[in-house]
């Protein structure tokens, strides 16, 4: 007699993996909806956000909640919550959802205006800019800066963008640095965040980088200088022709021995810090950063592995010629001194065969 016990067929990867993730969400549902928004989501990037939204229809109505994105924003760069960026970020495509995707991602230059051709600027007639300076964990300045870029006094003088007023100071409880190895360590918890907003077009980008990647000592003057530098032309272009965003952070020693923030500005300039942008050039960079496409952090880094191996392959290749020719000179050589014209020893050599 059969056994009546039907034996289950093994589901494919493609079931299983939605078993999974089925799974996973329910797991995250019996949570708080408190502790997945601020907790949980709040930690994800772009990418992985778009994944979660997918996993399941609690999930998904959570992330596209526009108080959702807002508070992202927010927690992530503090000086969002501004009320002029607040009234700013409503003329995005997609409110905070479309700012978050702007600022979080790196932009590519829009490669779909030819060079040489004319930029309307007049369509950007303001920058505004969002700063955030952190020190570890610290929030040492939150500010909100508005530039307007039509002036002829903008687009001919040099590029510049400054945070504090000429007298305005920042007091920290950082203890200010007495030796190269506390230098070190302070540039080491610097972290900062500016982020460049174009009202008009509703688009943003960030230009900073997240450590500074120089540091300037002034010793007798009781100064430090902290750079943080961001390429803003295509990695294609020469080195040479390459423009960056320079972010300068001047810190000073105050009574007490404690540290104060006296600069925070901001420069267009040439990679070598000797050509500097005026405002209408930069402007120009800018728009096209602006309206380019954006990649994540990670395909940003394997776009640069593949540039790197191609680099390194196009080093490689005028190597091999170089050898093959060399080679073939060789060989060349060895024909003319023993084929056509046989030395001593291939004479002696051909006695030997004769004789046998």
């Amino acid at each position: 007699m059969a056994d009546s016990t039907t034996i289950p067929t093994p589901k494919n990867a493609a079931e299983t993996a939605t078993d999974v993730g089925s799974a996973a969400a329910t797991s995250i549902l019996t949570l708080h909806p408190s502790i997945i928004q601020t907790h949980i989501l709040t930690r994800l990037d772009v990418s992985a956000l778009a994944s979660v939204a997918t996993t399941c229809s609690q999930l998904h109505a959570v992330v596209s909640q526009e108080d959702f994105w807002a508070h992202l924003c927010h927690s992530t760069w503090p000086s969002t919550s501004s009320p002029r960026i607040r009234h700013v970020i409503r003329r995005f495509p997609h409110g905070s959802r479309s700012f978050f995707y702007d600022s979080a991602t790196i932009p590519r230059p829009n490669t779909t205006i030819p060079r040489n051709s004319h930029v309307n600027l007049d369509r950007t007639p303001q920058l505004i800019s969002a700063v955030d300076l952190y020190h570890r964990r610290q929030l040492l300045l939150s500010r909100v800066v508005q530039t307007e870029t039509v002036s002829d006094s903008f687009r001919c003088s040099p590029f510049r963008v400054d945070i504090l007023e000429p007298e305005e100071v920042v007091q920290t409880h950082i203890r200010y640095p007495e030796s190269d190895e506390a230098y070190q360590e302070l540039a080491r918890g610097l972290r900062m965040s500016w982020i460049l907003i174009d009202a008009s077009g509703g688009r943003a980008m960030t230009v900073s980088s997240r450590m500074p990647i120089g540091l300037q000592q002034y010793w007798q003057g009781g100064t430090a200088g902290f750079s943080f530098i961001s390429a803003m032309t295509s990695n294609e272009e020469p080195l040479w022709k390459l423009k960056v965003c320079r972010l300068m952070v001047r810190c000073v020693e105050a009574v007490g021995g404690e540290t104060e923030v006296r600069e925070v500005s901001l420069k267009m300039e040439g990679i070598d810090g000797r050509t500097k942008l005026n405002g209408r050039e930069s402007l120009v960079i800018l728009q096209r950063l602006l309206e380019g496409k954006r990649e994540s952090k990670k395909q940003a880094r394997e776009r640069c592995e593949g540039r790197d191996l191609e680099t390194r392959r196009r080093r490689a290749r005028p190597d091999m010629v170089r050898q093959s020719l060399a080679m073939l000179s060789f060989v060349a050589l060895l024909f003319v001194f023993v084929v056509r014209r046989p030395g001593p020893l291939v004479g002696m050599m051909r006695k030997v065969q004769n004789k046998k």
